[in-house]
């Protein structure tokens, strides 16, 4: 999964989509202009490879790509206190406003947000009010919910950052994150969401994190076949898309360069690779990476959206509008404390 530099699609990018390797394209707040050049710009995409996976990652508050045109989605740390503590009530929410993130990019022919995030709130800088909560069974509870909006509006769910990226407080974009804790701590708190979310199947695709835990395993998980294999695949029984994070992250650089990095990720399990931010790391993989035969790329593209799911959820105007109102409503509720 590569990205664009642009408002449009370049002469190389035209290109290198065409390359049998890439099968997906994941887009950021610089390919966004209004939603008239969105749209525009994932038909020309379409046009030159209909059955890309088209991704971005929009999960609400700070991390949201697009906003002129689209509802302002709440961060999914401010639900809960917005309800005033009350689960019931911000497991409803929850659903609202994951149908509402999901109607609206579908409707622009996106097939996926990079959500929800699972990781459990901890010291993570990076994450903070990206978690729905601090404590692993709200996450649960309330991820589920959100899962069931994006659902009725079309679209499976990635979780991330697997097993858990909340209890480190480096941020694996610009460090190597450690975390020291032991398996069994991991596995009672972080990968709780996790293991409840995939024995429900409610979990399309999985992102791991850029995070070593040192008392279990010495590479990142997303480089591991410990983490992927053993736990995720074995373990867990997760039969879904398993992506990696972006290979550019600084977590991501205990794997050498960028041909390493790729080799790594997909040695230990990744179906799908994510190299962003760097079109040199783009030109390495499409030029000299010796790939690997018969990668699975048909798994990642049983994430596309769901059109006949979409086309009866966008009938229903008034859940849009209301869950437009709510999302407001739910960010001044937590404002005002």
């Amino acid at each position: 999964m590569m990205d664009l530099a642009g408002l449009t699609v370049s002469r190389l990018e035209t290109e290198q989509l065409q390359h049998p390797q890439v099968g997906g394209i994941i887009l950021f707040s610089r390919n966004f202009e209004n939603k008239n050049q969105l749209i525009e710009l994932i038909r020309q995409v379409r046009h030159l490879r209909p059955e890309l996976l088209i991704a971005v990652d929009h999960e609400g508050g700070r991390v949201q790509r697009f906003r002129d045109g689209f509802s302002a989605l709440p961060a999914m740390g401010d639900i809960l206190p917005a309800a005033k503590g009350d689960l019931t009530l911000a497991k409803q929410w929850a659903k609202e406003c994951g149908f509402l993130m999901a109607i609206e990019l579908l409707a622009c022919d996106i097939d996926l947000s990079f959500a929800p995030v699972l990781d459990v709130n901890g010291i993570s800088e990076v994450i903070g009010k990206r978690s729905f909560s601090a404590l692993p069974a709200e996450v649960s509870a309330l991820a589920q919910q959100f899962i069931i909006g994006m659902n009725e509006a079309g679209m499976g769910a990635v979780g991330k950052h697997f097993p858990g990226h909340g209890s480190v407080a480096a941020d694996s974009h610009v460090a190597m994150p450690v975390d020291p804790r032991s398996k069994a701590v991991v596995d009672a708190f972080d990968m709780v969401p996790f293991k409840q979310l995939i024995g429900q199947k409610q979990l399309q695709g999985v992102m791991p994190a850029h995070v070593v835990y040192a008392n279990i395993d010495p590479n990142p998980a997303g480089f591991s076949t410990y983490w992927l294999q053993t736990i995720l695949r074995q373990q867990l029984g997760f039969d879904g898309v398993i992506f990696s994070d972006d290979l550019g992250m600084k977590g991501a650089s205990l794997a050498g360069d960028y041909l390493g990095r790729a080799k790594a990720a997909l040695d230990a399990g990744c179906d799908m690779i994510l190299v962003c931010n760097d079109p040199c790391g783009v030109y390495a993989l499409l030029t000299e990476f010796i790939w690997p035969e018969a990668q699975p790329i048909h798994t990642a593209l049983s994430l596309k959206g769901d059109a006949g799911q979409t086309l009866f959820a966008l009938e229903q105007q008034t859940r849009w509008q209301a869950a437009q109102q709510l999302a407001n409503d739910i960010t001044r509720l937590a404002q005002q404390g």
